[in-house]
């Protein structure tokens, strides 16, 4: 008796479980690309190569595909530089250049740079998204920073400083960078080179933070 013939299997099948990553990911493009608001879920399905329905088994509603968009890119990122924090033994001022670097290496060349100029501009229209931003990724980020300044000041390493504010002013120009990089980096002549421009703010930020007797070692150190 002759076997049953075998139907030809598809080359390749979409696992289930691999369609939430999916969505995010179209989800992303589409929001860094036309704003929140001129977003629709239907073209979030078809970049996503999903029905609508199928987008509505994993989210609810398009705030809460944003909310999934955000916690997928963001908090791995945050989560890395809290671990990095907690555990890094060297000074605080190769901490802080290590957390900045790992920053920019980990988002600089996603479109998850485009997300702080995204929550900006859309902050006016839907203010419990920005409040979610807000609450999730900035004061994690501040918490993060707040730490590192606190380290140095402790031991030593810094000067004295108004920690509350300087949180502040430390992540604007980290802030500044990735919204140059989705406004006015099309209209420059000459493209802004995110690796000098955080060579510039972290020699610019540790030489202010240093003390006058720090700085003369880290100069001894470095002469022949």
């Amino acid at each position: 008796m002759n076997a049953p013939e075998k139907k030809p299997q598809p080359r390749w099948t979409r696992r289930k479980d691999a369609r939430p990553e999916e969505i995010i990911a179209a989800a992303l493009d589409l929001f860094v690309e036309r704003g929140f608001a001129a977003t629709r879920l239907d073209d979030v399905a078809a970049r996503a190569g999903v029905s609508k329905g199928t987008l509505y088994l994993y989210f609810e509603n398009k705030e809460d595909l944003f909310k999934a968009v955000v916690r997928g890119n963001m908090l791995p990122l945050l989560q890395h530089g809290e671990a990095l924090v907690e555990n890094f033994t060297g000074s605080s001022g190769e901490l802080m250049r290590r957390l900045v670097r790992g920053w920019w290496n980990l988002t600089g060349s996603t479109k998850a740079t485009g997300l702080p100029k995204l929550v900006i501009s859309e902050a006016g229209n839907f203010p419990d998204l920005a409040e979610f931003y807000y609450r999730e990724v900035i004061l994690r980020a501040h918490s993060m920073f707040r730490k590192v300044l606190q380290r140095g000041t402790e031991a030593g390493e810094f000067r004295a400083v108004d920690i509350d504010h300087l949180v502040h002013v430390s992540l604007a120009p980290l802030v500044m960078l990735t919204l140059w990089s989705h406004s006015f980096a099309c209209c420059e002549r000459e493209q802004l080179q995110p690796e000098r421009y955080l060579d510039t703010y972290l020699d610019t930020l540790l030489h202010g933070l240093l003390k006058p007797q720090a700085q003369e070692k880290k100069h001894a150190r470095k002469k022949p």
